[in-house]
């Protein structure tokens, strides 16, 4: 009898089948990075005009001093006619010089968020938030604002005009927003990095994969292939066939986060009701230099979304290394996940210097849809500088382990799965 497992190592993965007899090693390697996979090439034409859309949208200013400052920008012309874009725009205090800077993309039921921008001016960054529903100050639509956020607007059942649609016109407002930013004095535009939250991580997918300007990026929650697995089955399932075709080769993520250049990091929980585990992993595999947060029962949310400190530390490394090229301590990394049995696990620590971090194994032998899935936390047994737990014997088992740092910092490894064994009358 053998498992068959996915290895994630340093790139894409690889495909291993071992004796069932073997123990499970895992590899959880402290880092600085993991090499990038080689990055599909650009296509020579895509629904947006990259050209355009890379040059300093206009934009009128409607505060010009202070930390925080209103604006709009040109958007995308929708029925013929020009849209406008509300933001707010922030600067951190008492920076010199030219500052990194991010694009922050709020998801469903959200907006432009000034306590988001805050939390980064306060980091050190100059950071834009968007309104993507066609808002202003306090939510108010806009006399030109874009499309609403409505499923209509999203999924719309039959054929529309796909430059009238709200990812059409979300996705060309972040591409401008960071075109904005790029264009400031404050802003060293080769350090600019984006961040999204649901619906906001999802368009981060789609932007990572077109502007490569951008050299971080964070989706939250967001993923691809949902029409696979997804909140929005039943919305797909009555669109026309060909049309459904149609919108997942244009807007789903999956279509466009294989040909991001940055490094990328993915947070999501296991239990999220809207983008569930089998389809942010098919997601995150298309990405060759990615890191990984998985949190038992993480809340979906806008604060909690962009709450967790991992988000901070991952940007700040990719983004602001010191005048001698210096950067500050990366999130830990999961480097490679080995052979998988029936009976053991073993997780083995290499190249820590420092005190060593804490490793947790997380499974589930739910077999039902994921939002609803019960998960089980066991702590492994460190010592010699292995991490050990006993695997469980119940079958489907689905498990992951988390690294935490000395700081509080935690990644993740890919989860894993193990079937139930076939019966002695399926065998052959």
């Amino acid at each position: 009898m053998t498992s068959t497992v996915c290895v994630p190592g340093r790139g894409r993965e690889r495909i291993t089948t071992v004796p069932a007899s073997f123990t499970i090693l895992v590899a959880l390697v402290i880092q600085s990075a993991l090499s990038a996979a080689t990055v599909l090439a650009q296509p020579a034409v895509t629904l947006w005009d990259m050209a355009a859309l890379r040059r300093p949208p206009q934009a009128t200013w409607l505060d010009t001093e202070g930390p925080l400052r209103r604006l709009s920008y040109e958007g995308e012309p929708r029925a013929g006619k020009p849209t406008q874009v509300f933001a707010y725009c922030g600067f951190p205090a008492g920076a010199t010089g030219k500052s990194p800077a991010m694009v922050l993309i709020h998801g469903g039921g959200g907006t432009a968020f000034p306590e988001w921008v805050k939390l980064w001016t306060d980091r050190g960054y100059v950071a834009i938030a968007m309104d993507l529903a066609g808002k202003g100050v306090g939510r108010q639509p806009l006399p030109d604002g874009g499309p609403d956020q409505s499923d209509d607007m999203k999924f719309p059942l039959t054929a529309q005009p796909l430059r009238d649609l709200w990812s059409y016109h979300a996705v060309a407002a972040c591409v401008r927003a960071g075109s904005l930013l790029a264009s400031l004095a404050e802003v060293d535009p080769d350090r600019i990095g984006v961040t999204g939250i649901s619906w906001g991580g999802y368009l981060t997918c789609i932007v990572a994969g077109l502007d490569d300007r951008f050299k971080a990026a964070v989706p939250v929650y967001g993923c691809g292939f949902l029409a696979d697995n997804s909140t929005w089955l039943s919305r797909f399932a009555a669109m026309d066939p060909q049309w459904k075709q149609t919108w997942i080769d244009n807007f789903d993520p999956s279509k466009h986060v294989g040909r991001a250049q940055m490094p990328m990091f993915f947070v999501n929980g296991t239990n999220d009701f809207a983008y569930p585990l089998d389809s942010y992993q098919k997601t995150y595999r298309l990405v060759g230099d990615r890191r990984l947060c998985v949190t038992v029962k993480m809340p979906h949310g806008h604060p909690q979304g962009w709450a967790p400190q991992e988000i901070g530390i991952f940007v700040d490394h990719q983004l602001r290394a010191d005048k001698a090229g210096r950067q500050p301590e990366p999130l830990p990394a999961v480097a490679a996940l080995a052979e998988i049995s029936a009976d053991g696990l073993t997780a083995t620590i290499r190249g820590v210097t420092a005190k060593l971090p804490v490793v947790r194994f997380h499974w589930t032998s739910d077999a039902g849809p994921w939002q609803s899935r019960t998960w089980t936390t066991t702590e492994t047994v460190l010592a010699d500088g292995m991490a050990s737990v006993t695997l469980p014997t119940a079958r489907p088992l689905v498990g992951f382990f988390t690294l935490t740092d000395a700081r509080g910092a935690t990644v993740s490894c890919e989860y894993f799965e193990l079937p139930v064994p076939a019966t002695a009358a399926e065998k052959p």
